[in-house]
């Protein structure tokens, strides 16, 4: 499956040399931790955190008009609380990544001056890795950059709609909102983490031809 969600970027990245589109989106993260310690026990004293997200990149549209493929780089912070009666947590992290995707138009609201509605359903797949990190126990702060379970190669899926605003003299503008798993692809230690999160999104976007 791994080797599957790596060909599905590499094709993603070569259809989407000559693009139709520059765009920039950026939004919130709502991200829940899910942590497993050596002996497979879920940690239920985690909860939610909030973070930024930042996404920019090209997108191309094909013959038939209605299916995009997209190819961007971008910025994700994955965060969260955590505690009981005794201790305090909290977590900070920033992941770089590469992203490609594919969206459908599977709904149009056209307009008599052409600023139609499009209504697009959207997959997606971001490789990324830690650059920044920091793990707060009541009060003292200390590096994540090394953990295994933070480090290495997070692959994320995410499954999602938009409702995009066209501009024909311009480009558009969109809303959005995704579901996204991610999984950590290079930690070989006993402890595992994955992140699943809610992400809300507004977008620009730049017609180039």
């Amino acid at each position: 499956m791994i080797k599957s969600y790596l060909m599905l970027i590499l094709l993603l990245v070569t259809v989407n040399i000559f693009s139709q589109e520059i765009y920039f989106t950026s939004g919130k993260n709502y991200t829940k931790y899910i942590y497993k310690d050596a002996n497979l026990q879920v940690n239920s004293n985690l909860q939610s955190g909030t973070g930024n997200f930042y996404e920019a990149g090209y997108t191309n549209a094909s013959t038939s008009k209605r299916m995009l493929y997209s190819f961007g780089l971008s910025l994700n912070e994955y965060n969260a609380v955590g505690g009981n009666t005794t201790n305090s947590y909290r977590w900070d992290t920033q992941y770089l990544g590469v992203h490609g995707g594919l969206s459908f138009k599977f709904f149009t609201i056209q307009s008599n001056q052409k600023n139609d509605i499009d209504f697009l359903v959207k997959t997606g797949l971001n490789a990324a890795t830690i650059i920044y990190g920091k793990q707060q126990v009541n009060g003292i702060y200390y590096d994540l950059m090394n953990q295994k379970e933070f480090s290495g190669i997070i692959l994320e899926s995410s499954l999602g709609l938009t409702v995009r605003y066209g501009i024909p003299s311009f480009g558009g503008l969109s809303i959005g909102y995704d579901f996204c798993q991610s999984l950590n692809l290079t930690n070989s230690s006993k402890e595992k983490l994955s992140f699943n999160t809610n992400q809300l999104e507004l977008g620009i976007h730049f017609n180039i031809n």
